[in-house]
C-alpha cells in the first residue's frame, strides 16, 4: 500500500515540475487552483473508497462472500450516480468554484481551461475509488498497487508527452489525467474479473446484500463525507488565502504542499493496513488482533514520520530547487520550509487514527473530531494570526493537524476494547 500510495504524490510532483519549468508562474498557479477544485469534487467523495474498505474488511472477517460482493455493488452504483450528477452540473459548479477563488485574470483563465477538460474524468475516478477500496478490504493489495500504478504512471507519461513534446500547457496536464483515469477504470474492471466478479455482479439485484442495510451504508458514507469536506475545506481555505497574498506565495505554498501530500500518502500505507486489520478484527471479534495491528502500525509510522522530518531538514532546499526554476518561487518556498520539518511528527497521528476509525466504522466519531478541529481550532488560529501573513497560515494548518490527532485519541480506549 505504501508503494501504491507513493505513486499519487509523485504524480503531483511531476505536474508541479512540468509546470514549474515553463516560462511563467501563471501555469503552475493555474494547475494549483484547478487541482484545488478537483480536490473538493473528487477527494470530497473519497468516502466511496474508505467506506468500501471498512465494510468489505468486516464482511471478509465474517467470511460472508455475498455481503462482500454487495458492498462493491452498492458502491459502484452510487459512484456512477454521483459522477453523472457532476457532469450534468459542471457549468454551475465551475461558476461557483471560481467565484470563491481570487487570482490574476491569466491564472483564472488557464484554471478554467483545466476544469473544462478534467471534469470528464469523474465517472472513471469515482468508480475507481470503489474498486480500490474493495481490493484493499479483501487484502488484494498487490492488485490495488497495479491499479494505482497504471493510473499514475500513464498520467506522468502523458504529462511529458503533451507538455514537453506537443507544447501544450495546462490543457495537456488536464488531458493526461482524464486519459489515465479511464485506463485505470479498464484495469480495475479487469482486476475484478480476475476475482470472479463479472460486470453483471455490479448490477442491482445480482448479489445478496441482506447484511448491508441501506441506512447503515448511507450513514457511514455521509459521516465520512462530512469529515472529508472539512479536510478539503481546510486545504482549500489554505490555498485561497495564499492566493490573496499574490501568485508567488500561491505558487510557493502549492509547491510546499507537495511535501505534505507525499508524506501523507506514504504514511497512509499504514492507515490502509490498519483499515484491513481492524475491519477483519471487528468482523471476527478478535480484540488481540486489533490491538497488535494498531501498535505495530503506530511504531513503524512514527519511525517513518521522523525520517521525513529529518529528510526535509537536510534536503528540503534541494527538493524545492528540483521542482521549479523560478528564482522568486524558490526563495519564497525556502522561507516557509521550516514548517515542513515539524509537520510529519505532528500529523502522523491523525493518519493512523483515520485508518482505525474507518476499519472499525466509527464514522460518527471521525466526523465530530474533524468538525471540531476545523471550526474550533483551525479557523480561530488563522483569524487571530493574520498579522503573521503566510506564517500565520502555516501555523493554523499545523494546529489543525495536531488537533485532529489529539481529539481522536480520546476515543482510543473505546475502540481498542471493542465497546
Amino acid at each position: 500500500m505504501i508503494l501504491a500510495n507513493i505513486s499519487v504524490p509523485l504524480l503531483g510532483l511531476v505536474d508541479t515540475a512540468v509546470m514549474g519549468h515553463l516560462a511563467s508562474a501563471d501555469y503552475l498557479a493555474a494547475v494549483a487552483l484547478g487541482s484545488l477544485i478537483f480536490t473538493f469534487l473528487f477527494w470530497g467523495f473519497g468516502f466511496l473508497r474508505m467506506a468500501t474498505t471498512g465494510l468489505t474488511a468486516q464482511a471478509s472477517g465474517k467470511q460472508d462472500t455475498n455481503l462482500t460482493r454487495g458492498v462493491i455493488q452498492q458502491g459502484v452504483m452510487f459512484a456512477f450516480a454521483i459522477a453523472l450528477l457532476l457532469l450534468l452540473l459542471q457549468i454551475p459548479i465551475k461558476h461557483f468554484a471560481f467565484s470563491m477563488l481570487d487570482s490574476t485574470p491569466s491564472v483564472i483563465k488557464h484554471a478554467k481551461n483545466y476544469f473544462d477538460i478534467r471534469i470528464w474524468s469523474s465517472p472513471a475516478i469515482l468508480i475507481n475509488y470503489v474498486i480500490l477500496g474493495w481490493l484493499i478490504g479483501t487484502e488484494k493489495t498487490k492488485k490495488a498497487l497495479y491499479l494505482v500504478l497504471i493510473v499514475n504512471i500513464s498520467n506522468m507519461l502523458f504529462d511529458l508527452l503533451f507538455v514537453n513534446v506537443l507544447d501544450m500547457t495546462v490543457d495537456g496536464v488536464a488531458l493526461a489525467s482524464v486519459i489515465a483515469e479511464y485506463l485505470g477504470l479498464l484495469t480495475g474492471l479487469f482486476l475484478l474479473k480476475s476475482e470472479y466478479l463479472a460486470l453483471r455482479s455490479l448490477i442491482p439485484g445480482y448479489a445478496d446484500i441482506k447484511g448491508l442495510t441501506n441506512k447503515k451504508w448511507l450513514t457511514l458514507n455521509s459521516n465520512i463525507f462530512i469529515r472529508t469536506l472539512c479536510l478539503m475545506f481546510s486545504f482549500a481555505f489554505f490555498t485561497a488565502q495564499a492566493a490573496k497574498q499574490g501568485q508567488t506565495i500561491l505558487a510557493a505554498n502549492a509547491l510546499l504542499l507537495n511535501f505534505i501530500t507525499f508524506m501523507a500518502f506514504v504514511l497512509d500505507g499504514f492507515a490502509n493496513a490498519i483499515e484491513i486489520i481492524s475491519g477483519k478484527a471487528i468482523g471476527a471479534n478478535d480484540r488481540i488482533l486489533l490491538r497488535r495491528g494498531f501498535l505495530l502500525a503506530s511504531l513503524w509510522a512514527i519511525i517513518l514520520a521522523s525520517l521525513f522530518s529529518l529528510g526535509y531538514y537536510l534536503f528540503g532546499t534541494d527538493i524545492i530547487s528540483s521542482l521549479t526554476s523560478i528564482s522568486q518561487v524558490i526563495s519564497t518556498a525556502n522561507d516557509y520550509l521550516i514548517w515542513l520539518i515539524f509537520i510529519p511528527i505532528i500529523a502522523v497521528w491523525s493518519y493512523l487514527f483515520d485508518g482505525l476509525f474507518i476499519g472499525t466504522t466509527h464514522s460518527k466519531e471521525m466526523r465530530n473530531t474533524m468538525v471540531f478541529s476545523t471550526v474550533c481550532c483551525y479557523l480561530p488560529v488563522w483569524y487571530s494570526t493574520q498579522f503573521l501573513a503566510n506564517h500565520g497560515l502555516w501555523l493554523s494548518l499545523t494546529i489543525f493537524l495536531a488537533a485532529r490527532g489529539i481529539t481522536q485519541a480520546f476515543y482510543l480506549p473505546k475502540i481498542l476494547t471493542m465497546k
